[in-house]
């Protein structure tokens, strides 16, 4: 069941086209639907190009930014924009009905790199420096979407780490608080946001740290790697371990557990959103948000409605027990772009892919992505893009688009920003911060076939004892019992197959 339900992701994030346009933003290759017949004045008829892509806001975006892309790349799009919170049974449907398209949004883990193996995707490895804008994007983060050395994807480029702490500036002034420099004084924080009263209302209604119900992209990660715990995999004597058998894991566990038994957190954590957990700072409720320091900027915008004078701050070098700071880096990309050949047949309709691609990465159509459009959602200031004042516009207009970029600034040359919210401009310069002292995982480009074939399995096993463990349901004699379950069914073999790999790639 898992495995259909990890397939049914594949096939349907995959509405994401029919047919493409050249990379140049000129006439268009023509679409496999309409066999590149022209249209007036010459030029082909659009190509159809069908996208479904996750919505993480309220509502649909206005379709200016959309029409503008058909304009200059010459083809149809039709985006269909899908809450993020239905986004995986849309995705299991569109598996169902076998619609799958010529691009396909999908992870390269689990049952999906078992089908990319099997050679149901294109493998592009020859046709990237076929391109002007393609042949641009970061080797390196491509050697990390690869799959058997052979490169089958394109990606939408991340920063190694944008984690570290949004905390209430306002309310840490108002008890002699600061950056907190290690955990010691971050629990000192998040204490005193809880019994002392920061907003001097005379009544008990705040707490420490709003979380939600993920263990990588909320605290918890980025918690248990200040703490000294591998990025999802370390050496342990000698071999890789998981980062759960590792101490620095449990005393985290211990950390959160003692947060919530104080009330120092929200204590329906494992079951909050991540839209009820921004609502949290935003309603002045919580102090401190920990997970990516963009946030702040949305953040700060939801808390100025109820509280104009509400100060937010960010900071990211949180050092733990050893003295040093370290933080988890992620791969470098998101939104890996695979190339199905159950819907491309033939090189020739690969191409014409590609060049849609090429074309979503040059510079205008790049900034219009991310940026929206100029003079209306930001402007140029000294050669850097300065996003308008009312952030809720740019949120219902082109938050939405970020999620098809193509590359980052640093290949598609989109315009770096300029932020006139302090803490937004500092979080983008922390994000560079971080990079010297990320922690990459070990495993990243090793294979498991237990890993590819098991993988979300037996992570349930663990992420249900993390969370019982921190909700006080389990002991550390409970978890070790789940640990070792996780052995039984088939960890201990993904334990050994990682090290072999390790061993060969030495």
């Amino acid at each position: 069941m898992k495995r259909k339900v990890a397939m049914g992701m594949l096939m349907a994030l995959a509405l994401l086209a029919s047919a493409c346009s050249n990379g140049s933003g000129n006439a268009s290759t023509g679409g496999k639907e309409n066999g590149g017949s022209e249209g007036t004045g010459g030029q082909s008829a659009p190509a159809k190009i069908s996208i479904m892509t996750p919505l993480h806001m309220a509502e649909t975006p206005d379709p200016k930014i959309e029409q503008l892309i058909e304009e200059k790349l010459n083809v149809d799009l039709d985006i269909q924009w899908i809450p993020a919170s239905t986004f995986p049974d849309r995705m299991s449907a569109a598996f169902a009905t076998g619609s799958l398209t010529d691009i396909v949004n999908i992870s390269i883990t689990g049952a999906n790199r078992e089908a990319i193996r099997d050679g149901q995707f294109w493998d592009i490895s020859a046709y990237i420096d076929q391109y002007e804008n393609l042949k641009k994007l970061n080797p390196e983060v491509l050697n990390n979407t690869k799959v058997d050395g052979k490169l089958y994807a394109l990606y939408q480029g991340r920063p190694l780490s944008r984690q570290g702490i949004i905390y209430r500036q306002d309310w840490a002034k108002q008890l002699g608080l600061s950056d907190p420099q290690n955990l010691d004084e971050l629990y000192t924080m998040l204490e005193k946001f809880t019994i002392e009263d920061p907003d001097q209302n005379g009544q008990k209604d705040t707490f420490g740290l709003a979380e939600r119900g993920d263990l990588v992209s909320g605290a918890f990660k980025t918690i248990a790697s200040w703490n000294g715990t591998p990025n999802e995999w370390g050496v342990m004597d000698g071999k890789l371990a998981p980062a759960f058998m590792f101490p620095e894991y449990k005393e985290t566990m211990e950390f959160f557990k003692k947060l919530r038994a104080n009330g120092y957190i929200n204590s329906d954590f494992p079951v909050t959103s991540k839209t009820e957990q921004q609502n949290l700072i935003m309603n002045s409720k919580a102090g401190a948000y920990i997970g990516c320091m963009c946030d702040v900027q949305q953040l700060y915008t939801g808390l100025a409605q109820l509280q104009p004078d509400a100060q937010l701050e960010v900071f990211n070098q949180v050092k733990g027990p050893s003295g040093k700071f370290t933080v988890f880096s992620g791969p470098g990309f998101n939104h890996p772009y695979l190339f199905p050949k159950s819907a491309i047949k033939t090189e020739e309709e690969l191409k014409q892919v590609l060049a849609f691609m090429d074309g979503m990465m040059s510079p205008d159509i790049a900034n219009m992505l991310y940026w929206g459009i100029e003079n209306e959602h930001y402007t140029v200031v000294d050669g850097k893009a300065v996003p308008v004042k009312e952030q809720a516009k740019i949120d219902r207009d082109v938050k939405p688009y970020n999620t098809i970029e193509v590359g980052d600034s640093a290949t598609n040359s989109r315009l770096e920003g300029k932020y006139d919210y302090t803490p937004m401009q500092k979080a983008q310069e922390l994000f560079v911060d971080n990079e010297a002292f990320v922690v990459p995982d070990p495993t990243l480009m090793l294979d498991s076939d237990t890993f590819t074939k098991h993988k979300d399995r037996l992570a349930q096993i663990i992420t249900d004892a993390t969370y019982n463990y921190m909700l006080g349901e389990m002991d550390e004699a409970g978890f070790n019992k789940a640990v070792e379950r996780w052995k039984s069914e088939g960890g201990m073999q993904m334990i050994d197959e990682f090290n072999a790999a390790y061993e060969q790639n030495k």
